[in-house]
């Protein structure tokens, strides 16, 4: 229960430290419940039957502008398959215009800046117009380290933002990470936005490691939307794996990896349009691969939405894939969506804890709208998986807006 007992510390604190001044309004409580249950098969043909609640909360008029935001998770393997933790992702106090300019947030958040990212428990001030500059320092203890508070896994940062009148976004930051009392990562990032007219943009955004003097990453393109119709991007990607300096594995070689890429997209009608893609993925230890990718794709602008994807990967080392992603909603009733959906020869990867990259997926999902506070949720798939093999995954969701 340290989860609940954590978001329970941060509110009493919100309660504690904003003075509620006189004639002050009551507060605003908002936000949505999810209860969850999922089924899945692992590896030994055992099935997890797991249990989620999640609550989103959003108090606003706490007292003079004052406003908290949690997010969390409580976790329950039914079949006592799995481990499944527990998770708080977020919970904060903040404010705007603290004092004049001057906005402040305080617990635990995302920090994201082009020297790195990390959920941290802390604070972030954020000064805005210092002489045409904004500047955001932050600092705490970084929670990608320890799952308890420990005073000796720390982050610290900073970042300078300027904008150049309509011509460019400049920005630089800096961050430090502290593992046990010795210092782990020094990053420098470095990020741009260039307009060289209304529709066309350059772009990069660049990270620099001071422990290991390279580059880790770097991101470079070019995008066109100046046309109704038509729009273009054209993208340059490196990456290098950076470790913990106080890990073992920050002694070891580690392979980079780069990418190319160009879009085209051409508009049809409102909410619909067609793109053609090409990706060459450049590898170090293995044969490079060129990925091409054409499809149509709706938003759902009426009752109608999905996409087409044809996927065609090309390699030496025998990673050829010709496949299909597909998938299409309806709008039944008011009251009732109903999906289908396939990826077949895919490589896709989830960003979950084990390293499962998947080729093939098979769905359908169904969501019924009881009212504009109560919904239901249900989605069947079967996979396909280098990690799993093959299994099925089910889900269902109760959604209760409040």
């Amino acid at each position: 229960m340290k989860i609940w007992q954590r978001i329970g510390v941060y509110v009493a604190v919100a309660l504690l430290v904003v003075p509620a001044p006189q004639g002050a309004l009551a507060a605003s409580l908002s936000g949505r419940s999810s209860t969850v249950f999922e089924w899945f098969d692992d590896p030994q043909e055992d099935t997890a039957l797991v249990g989620y609640e999640y609550l989103r909360l959003n108090i606003s008029d706490i007292a003079d502008g004052y406003r908290f935001t949690g997010y969390g998770r409580l976790a329950e393997d039914f079949a006592d398959e799995f481990e499944i933790k527990n998770r708080l992702y977020y919970a904060y106090l903040e404010k705007t215009d603290l004092v004049p300019a001057l906005d402040f947030r305080l617990g635990r958040q995302f920090i994201s800046t082009s020297a790195g990212a990390s959920v941290m428990d802390g604070l972030n001030l954020e000064y805005r117009d210092l002489g045409g500059f904004d500047v955001k320092l932050f600092g705490g203890g970084d929670v990608s380290y320890y799952e308890g508070y420990n005073a000796d896994d720390l982050i610290v940062g900073g970042e300078l933002e300027v904008s150049l009148a309509d011509i460019a976004d400049l920005g630089l930051s800096y961050l430090q990470k502290w593992q046990d009392q010795d210092l782990s990562h020094e990053l420098i990032g470095f990020d741009a936005n260039i307009r060289l007219a209304d529709s066309f943009n350059l772009y990069n955004e660049t990270q620099y490691s001071w422990l290991t003097d390279e580059v880790t990453y770097l991101l470079a393109g070019a995008k066109y939307s100046g046309h109704p119709r038509w729009g273009a991007r054209l993208e340059y990607l490196y990456s290098l794996p950076v470790f913990s300096a106080t890990s073992i594995y920050s002694v070891f070689a580690v392979a980079e990896y780069q990418e190319v890429s160009a879009e085209l997209t051409y508009r049809i009608d409102r909410g619909l349009r067609v793109f053609g893609r090409y990706v060459r993925e450049i590898y170090d230890e293995v044969d490079d691969a060129g990925v091409v990718e054409l499809g149509l794709e709706k938003l759902c602008t009426a009752r109608l939405a999905g996409y087409l994807v044809g996927t065609w990967r090309n390699d030496d080392d025998g990673q050829d894939l010709h496949g299909v992603k597909a998938y299409g909603s309806w709008r039944i009733t008011e009251t009732f969506d109903a999906g289908l959906g396939a990826h077949v020869d895919s490589l896709e990867r989830r960003l979950e804890e084990d390293d499962e990259t998947t080729s093939t997926r098979i769905w359908v999902d169904g969501t019924a709208y009881f009212s504009r506070t109560l919904s239901l949720q249900a989605k069947v798939e079967y996979v396909e998986s280098d990690l799993w093999d093959e299994y099925y995954r089910g889900r269902v969701r109760l959604n209760v807006h409040f």
